[in-house]
């Protein structure tokens, strides 16, 4: 417990140990909230970030928690008008057919231009906790394949990670602002990679998973709500998926 402190403590400050003000990617859930608290611990003027349509799930559970934490929250709410431009923006950004990255890329527009609307520059995300905590469900479905099946399908989760992250930069870097990912520092992954799995996953029944960083965000004071809150991809929780595949539909 103390050494995956220390080694996320780390990752955060060597990511920002210049950056007094930033912005974090924020749905309340655990992997943001416990961003959010260490750049709280390292002193950083901090400011959470979260989009999502009127009513979504992310926008009504996030100000709850952000309010609980006692942090400087920034919401925006995305107009459908306007999602349908900027998704058309996007596509012929990535040029990417992935219906997951398209997804993500549009969140991140979003989070860019409410991060460059509070004049901030650096937008942090917790991007690297599911895969390497086993956090996906996917994780649960092949844990009776044994641990060599569970690694190599954390390998295949972070290269399509990595692929997406770099779609995400280019996407912010058009509105001015950097999209940094500290837990997906080669230091941390090395680390994190060396946990045994048994204390990232229970078994096939495990709706949970991430123990070992749950435990860490309960012990850094995140809300015990968002602590224990099983998996919401963002792209749900905002409720962009449920747009996408609206336009989608009517495309067709």
């Amino acid at each position: 417990m103390i050494a995956l402190r220390q080694a996320l403590h780390d990752a955060v400050s060597e990511n920002i140990s210049e950056t007094p003000r930033v912005g974090v990617a924020f749905s309340g859930g655990v992997d943001s909230s416990l961003l959010a608290k260490l750049c709280n611990h390292l002193r950083k003027q901090v400011t959470l970030v979260t989009i999502g349509f009127p009513g979504s799930h992310d926008i009504d559970f996030s100000k709850n928690m952000a309010s609980k934490m006692g942090m400087d929250h920034k919401v925006y709410e995305i107009e459908y008008g306007d999602f349908q431009e900027k998704l058309q923006h996007v596509r012929q950004t990535i040029r990417c057919s992935n219906t997951s990255h398209i997804e993500n890329c549009i969140a991140y527009f979003y989070v860019s231009r409410l991060a460059k609307q509070n004049d901030l520059n650096v937008v942090l995300s917790a991007n690297g906790c599911d895969e390497l905590f086993c956090g996906y469900d996917r994780y649960r479905k092949v844990y009776c394949d044994g641990e060599t099946q569970i690694n190599r399908l954390m390998e295949v989760s972070l290269v399509n990670e990595f692929a997406l992250i770099e779609e995400i930069k280019t996407v912010a870097a058009q509105l001015g602002i950097q999209v940094q990912q500290p837990f997906l520092s080669s230091k941390f992954i090395q680390f994190a990679k060396a946990i045994p799995i048994d204390q990232k996953i229970k078994g096939p029944d495990d709706m949970i998973r991430k123990h070992i960083l749950r435990e860490e965000a309960l012990a850094l004071g995140v809300p015990e709500e968002s602590a224990m809150k099983p998996k919401k991809a963002l792209q749900y929780g905002s409720s962009i998926h449920k747009y996408f595949k609206k336009i989608e539909r009517r495309r067709r």
